[in-house]
């Protein structure tokens, strides 16, 4: 077994509700989370993947505004959008939480022990105040320059570098909402988590084995945020969009979006079981589940760094992420996916053209686990066909209809093993590789492929047999149903794809 205490509990981001998702969302945690629980289930473990959409993000009012809509309209299309996509993409959510009044008492359940315990301190900011919309402008609301790196950012995170960055700290900062430039800066008071007094336990979490384990990119980002201090972490914000905090210190004030990550995950959890609040927060003190997380790089700061410290400052009362897995963006065209340009391909619509099994096996082939990666109609065409398709149907002809002796398993047994112990390196949690199982599973198909060809007549039976082990590992990747899930069987069935619409063959089935 791949999991140390045969039970997984999945994390993925909540997507902000502000537009549908693109194959750069689905190419980054989502399909990767997608295969490792499907692995966990092949291998008879426990595993549950659960997400849910992050509405009080700042960045759905900036994106109403823009759309002339309520933010809550938008969040409740959004909702309905990503939904849709992740099962066209074939991804199963075990809990997709609401964003309802249980979410809502989630939030609380969590931050409000925090807050009794006094670990929620009351400091003055100088935040950002839009002269012109009468209204502070704060996270997604202010963008600027990054004060780290330069580069364009939003208030809260850059998403070039990774690092924190606070509101009015940005260079040359402009209100998101209006464009306006002559912003001022008023004094008032918010509540914060103090992170410089929890570095120590974040450090020792971070030991040289648990640091090395990470992907680089995320690597990087926690080593230069321990390199220096920490900087206090935004809890509550004086906003009108959001769940009120409900504190005699801050009235009138709302809880950072941010602020309900680890609150949020809880409540998904629950969504998984029966729904209800304290089920969620009783999941995460299960010390017989291990937790991970998958994530984008400008989530690792918030989810290494921050949602750490908010774990930790509950003094033991819930589980830590065993290891978490980084993605870098997903490219069009190597140009940034942009909806607003129209430079973007969604789930939807690849899949009304090409199989499910193609475009799965792609965006894992693809995936940018280690540096940015691009998708490209071409490259999608020629890999698909070359690596997956046509050695899969040539293989699945050559051995039918052929029937596997006990002899043919015991004299494929050696190569099985090897196959299965490189999935296995593939899909442990020390190392686990969406892009590494895919490159895995076309090396044994142009292999198997080899072996094929130069068969006589009537001599398939040891290749029949490493054919269908094959066909049992990729069922990760594949969409269930070209194989069957079944150790006893693990009978391959022929892909029902195409790659040129003008060329008539059968469809995936529904």
């Amino acid at each position: 077994m791949t999991v140390p205490n045969n039970r997984l509990l999945i994390i993925g981001p909540p997507p902000t509700p502000n537009g549908d998702l693109h194959i750069g969302h689905i190419a980054g945690p989502y399909m990767s989370a997608d295969v490792l629980r499907r692995w966990v289930l092949l291998q008879g473990g426990e595993a549950e993947f659960v997400t849910g959409t992050d509405d009080s993000q700042t960045f759905t009012v900036a994106s109403a505004r823009k759309l002339g809509i309520e933010p809550a309209t938008l969040a409740a299309q959004s909702t309905a959008a990503i939904r849709r996509s992740l099962d066209q993409a074939l991804i199963r959510i075990d809990g997709f939480a609401p964003f309802d009044a249980g979410y809502e008492a989630a939030v609380r359940a969590f931050l409000d022990p925090l807050h009794a315990a006094g670990k929620l301190v009351k400091k003055t900011r100088f935040l950002p105040w839009d002269t012109q919309e009468a209204c502070f402008v704060v996270e997604g609301l202010v963008a600027g320059e990054c004060p780290h790196c330069l580069a364009e950012s939003r208030g809260g995170l850059c998403e070039s570098c990774g690092q924190p960055v606070a509101c009015e700290t940005l260079r040359n900062p402009h209100s998101v909402l209006s464009g306006n430039r002559d912003l001022e800066f008023h004094e008032t008071e918010i509540l914060v988590l103090e992170l410089e007094p929890l570095r120590g336990r974040i450090e020792a979490y971070y030991n040289p084995e648990r640091l090395a384990a990470l992907r680089p990119g995320a690597r990087r980002i926690i080593s230069q945020a321990l390199a220096g201090p920490l900087p206090d972490f935004p809890v509550t914000y004086p906003l009108a969009w959001g769940i009120p905090a409900c504190y005699d210190e801050v009235p009138g004030q709302v809880f950072n979006a941010w602020a309900e990550g680890m609150a949020a995950s809880m409540y998904c959890t629950a969504a998984a079981r029966d729904g209800a609040v304290q089920t969620g927060l009783q999941a995460w003190q299960d010390r017989h589940t291990d937790l991970v997380y998958f994530l984008g790089l400008d989530n690792v700061y918030f989810w290494g760094v921050t949602h750490l410290a908010m774990l930790l400052a509950h003094d033991g009362r819930f589980m830590l992420p065993v290891n978490y897995y980084s993605n870098h963006f997903y490219e069009l065209d190597d140009e940034k996916i942009s909806t607003s340009r129209g430079h973007v391909v969604l789930m939807g619509d690849l899949l009304q053209e090409f199989g499910a099994s193609a475009v799965r096996f792609f965006l894992c082939w693809t995936a940018p686990e280690a540096t940015e990666r691009s998708f490209s109609r071409d490259a999608f065409v020629r890999v698909t066909d070359r690596c997956l398709v046509a050695p899969w149907n040539r293989i699945f002809m050559a051995v039918q209809p052929v029937e596997i002796t006990p002899q043919d398993r015991v004299a494929a047994a050696a190569d099985i093993a090897l196959m299965l112990a490189e999935m296995i390196g593939h899909m442990s949690l020390a190392s686990f590789s969406t892009a590494g199982a895919a490159r895995m599973l076309a090396k044994h198909l142009g292999r198997l492929d080899r072996m094929a060809a130069s068969l006589p007549p009537g001599d398939a039976g040891q290749l029949a047999a490493q054919f269908q082990a094959l066909a049992w590992l990729a069922d990760p990747i594949l969409k269930q149903g070209d194989v069957t899930t079944t150790r006893e069987e693990w009978m391959p069935r022929p892909l029902a794809l195409w790659l040129d619409p003008e060329t008539p063959g059968p469809r995936d089935a529904a």
